[in-house]
């Protein structure tokens, strides 16, 4: 199997090496956030060392991988303004079948918008709280143990509000139950009432099954019996994973603005595709012979 890097930091550009199922953090620290995460990937190896495996999927069971991220915003934020999800440098190769993956992914984040056929820097991004398979929101210090002993429930019972509280009864429903959750703020005049800052702790955990890790690649199986390899159509460019403020109205063409935290996983160096391995190779040489 090809091994992966993954890589973490405060945005795309500041990143450190991340080992994958250790239950070993990293630390983000901005002044826009302040955090760790880990990554969990089932039946991986990767280029850091890390283990193939993890208790995480003995607890979590039906999953394959996981993105997990504790933290603090440390401004103020509506939940409307906090998106998550990918964004790409260049663009890519759309794989026969893609139109059934976006429609499974849409079904199961219908808050979820993209430009994934994008010529320049194709993206797909939802609302933060809307997305999260589990979202566990408390008050105050200290945070609770990261990555946590057993994986979280869902709880935004104790999320601030814009409106007086008799006004937003539904948010006592809020516990334990994502499907809730995910419902209740879909709706983006609801995300707009609730505020995030440096007094809210919150943590996440993005986990599917749909990527399925193996010593002969990475596949991506959908309802219905549909498998893309997507070994095939991976041309090596790093995939990221980003929370990030949504982007002001007529800011930019770009539907997202600051990067707040990034999670990178990339094919490890000598694991990359022959055409990219082949693009670099020609690049060094090209800057050898300017040297000379």
């Amino acid at each position: 199997m090809p091994h992966l890097r993954v890589l973490a930091g405060p945005n795309e550009h500041t990143l450190v090496p991340l080992r994958v199922n250790s239950g070993v953090p990293v630390q983000i620290s901005s002044d826009a956030f302040e955090g760790q995460v880990a990554v969990f990937i089932k039946g991986l190896a990767d280029a850091e060392g890390g283990r193939e495996d993890s208790d995480y999927f003995r607890k979590r069971s039906g999953v394959t991988w996981s993105i997990q991220v504790q933290g603090r915003f440390l401004r103020e934020y509506s939940a409307d303004e906090l998106l998550f999800g990918n964004v790409f440098e260049r663009p890519f190769k759309l794989p026969w079948g893609f139109g059934a993956a976006l429609k499974f992914m849409n079904f199961i984040d219908p808050t979820l918008e993209h430009d994934l056929a994008s010529r320049s820097k194709p993206w797909a991004l939802s609302p933060l709280v809307a997305t999260m398979p589990y979202f566990r929101q408390q008050r105050g210090s200290p945070a609770p143990p990261f990555p946590p002993a057993e994986p979280i429930s869902d709880d935004a019972t104790q999320l601030r509000t814009t409106v007086p509280p008799a006004a937003a009864p539904a948010l006592a429903k809020l516990k334990a139950s994502p499907a809730k959750r995910r419902s209740y703020f879909a709706n983006a005049l609801r995300r707009q009432e609730v505020v995030f800052g440096p007094e809210d702790v919150v943590t996440t955990d993005f986990c599917y099954d749909f990527l399925q890790f193996s010593h002969s690649g990475i596949a991506l199986r959908l309802p219905g019996g549909i498998t893309i390899d997507v070994m095939k159509y991976w041309d090596g460019q790093p995939v990221r994973f980003v929370c990030c403020e949504r982007a002001r109205r007529g800011a930019d063409e770009r539907p997202w603005g600051r990067v707040l935290w990034c999670v990178v996983i990339e094919p490890a160096e000598g694991d990359m595709p022959v055409q990219v391995q082949e693009k670099e190779a020609r690049s060094r040489s090209g800057s050898g012979s300017d040297v000379d």
